[in-house]
């Protein structure tokens, strides 16, 4: 792996090009010019603020900085390309502009170095915006080679392990992450425009409340305690409410002890939102506006192109409930099963699998989750989620077995989760108690959050509330196949071949 990432053709190939890069620093040092000791270069302009300016620059002195990516040898001139955090600048450098001793040390200097450069900014007779240089400084010496040139860094492993070169050598990269940061900036500015105050809740939890998702553990050893790091954001944002602010949201990571595929990481960025005075349908209008909102910041549009399929997001976004879902795809009905026998042996039927502890509600959600989801793929709200599985929910007045609950789906994928938020604390005890009693079952040490519950019983107002996966949307608006493409550092199998 090691070889493929820094373009040896074999390991003593690869030895013998560090040992060559070692030599040339050592004898720097020994010369008192370890390019290490440099503490600062003065930038005017980037890369791209070069050629967009050039009307206003050419003919004007401007000093860059950045990374050596290639050089041509011309006899007594270079040109080199100069990457920045923008993108790429032609550098042109002749012995008669630096010097005998200065051009000589240019030329000793390799593919991946940091440099520094002053010039007058011009334009070839190919065309090409550049950089006539006079004064250039080494900045940093790169002791390990770039991936070669003609097969560049294709190694899914190592571009996930070793980012830093795949930022370096695969622009389209760089251009996912500029647009994550763009697209979480995007969310920020439309919730705090709805009146969403930001706010910042607790990542180490003391308990284990009973939900699904398995947690990581730690300890916090000044106070001897057990620790679990967050699932969730939504039970601390709901004392917040309760508190009496009325519109609260959160990005933040999540950490989930489970399994890793192209759709899921161990840790993985949500955000929750939360509003006082409304319910699950104000919670699917907002959900509509600010996926449209974000995708046209950031992509310029609403119609976006994900894995050779069309995807638009332009609202208003179809609405069924779990059960007319069911009924559409399958033939299902849930009104016509009268036990839960019956519900599991409808299941079975469709060859899907079910638990003998299954109950009518739970038998739906198989029905779904097997059948129907895969085959969501333009924004799909769908409502009305059985009280098994929604414990934060309010129940459907008139309906006591359905709860005012959704989740949205796109390309097939869960992609975000809505509630009327529960709040008669009577009824969150009873389905936490439940929900504990469950997982105790499993093995698990879950309990009962009574801060939580106290919170409840002080009063909280109706409220909507929402969840979804930032990385996923990114993913989305990146066209990136998988969540490691959109994780700067996914987590992945330690290695000890670097």
């Amino acid at each position: 792996m090691a070889v493929r990432a820094f373009g040896g053709n074999c390991m003593d190939d690869l030895g013998e090009l560090l040992r060559i890069r070692r030599d040339k620093l050592s004898a720097l040092t020994e010369e008192g010019r370890s390019p290490y000791l440099v503490t600062r270069y003065d930038q005017t302009h980037r890369a791209e603020e070069i050629k967009e300016g050039f009307d206003t620059l050419e003919g004007q002195t401007v000093r860059v900085c950045g990374r050596q990516m290639s050089k041509r040898d011309m006899g007594k001139a270079f040109f080199c390309d100069l990457q920045d955090t923008s993108g790429r600048l032609q550098l042109y450098i002749k012995v008669d502009d630096l010097g005998e001793d200065a051009f000589a040390d240019f030329k000793k200097w390799d593919i991946g170095d940091i440099l520094g450069a002053e010039g007058i900014v011009f334009r070839t007779k190919r065309g090409e915006i550049s950089v006539h240089v006079h004064k250039i400084e080494l900045l940093s010496k790169s002791l390990r080679p770039l991936p070669e040139k003609f097969h560049g860094l294709t190694d899914t492993e190592t571009r996930y392990r070793q980012r830093y070169l795949d930022l370096i050598v695969n622009p389209g990269v760089r251009d996912t992450f500029v647009k994550r940061s763009k697209a979480i900036a995007a969310i920020r500015s439309f919730l705090a425009n709805e009146g969403f105050l930001e706010v910042e809740t607790p990542i180490l939890h003391l308990i284990d409340t009973g939900a699904d998702a398995r947690p990581f553990k730690t300890h916090h050893n000044t106070l001897n305690l057990p620790m679990l790091l967050r699932i969730e954001l939504e039970l601390y944002l709901k004392r917040l409410i309760v508190g009496g602010f009325d519109r609260v949201f959160e990005i933040g990571r999540n950490f989930r002890n489970e399994g890793m595929s192209p759709k899921h990481n161990p840790e993985f960025t949500m955000c929750e939102f939360y509003q006082a005075y409304t319910d699950y349908r104000g919670m699917m209008d907002l959900i509509e506006r600010l996926f449209y909102d974000v995708a046209m910041s950031v992509c310029g549009t609403a119609k976006l192109s994900y894995q050779g399929a069309e995807i638009d997001l332009t609202p208003p976004w179809k609405r069924v409930t779990m059960a007319e879902a069911v009924r559409e795809v399958c033939g299902a009905d849930y009104n016509d099963w009268e036990t839960d026998e019956q519900a599991r042996a409808a299941v079975r039927s469709r060859e899907v699998p079910c638990e003998e502890r299954f109950t009518k509600g739970e038998c739906l959600v198989a029905l779904f989750e097997e059948l129907c989801e895969p085959k969501l793929i333009q924004p799909t709200i769908v409502t009305d989620y059985p009280v098994e599985i929604s414990p934060l929910a309010k129940r459907i007045p008139g309906n006591p077995m359905f709860t005012e609950r959704f989740e949205f789906f796109i390309n097939g994928w869960e992609a975000g989760n809505a509630f009327s938020e529960l709040n008669d604390p009577l009824d969150q005890r009873k389905r936490f108690e439940e929900q504990v009693a469950k997982r105790r079952a499993q093995g698990v040490d879950a309990r009962v959050d009574e801060d939580f519950l106290a919170a409840m019983e002080i009063g909280m107002p109706p409220t909507g509330g929402l969840g979804f996966g930032v990385d996923r949307f990114i993913m989305l608006l990146t066209d990136s196949p998988s969540i490691r493409d959109v994780l700067l550092f996914p987590t992945m199998k330690p290695t000890d071949t670097l």
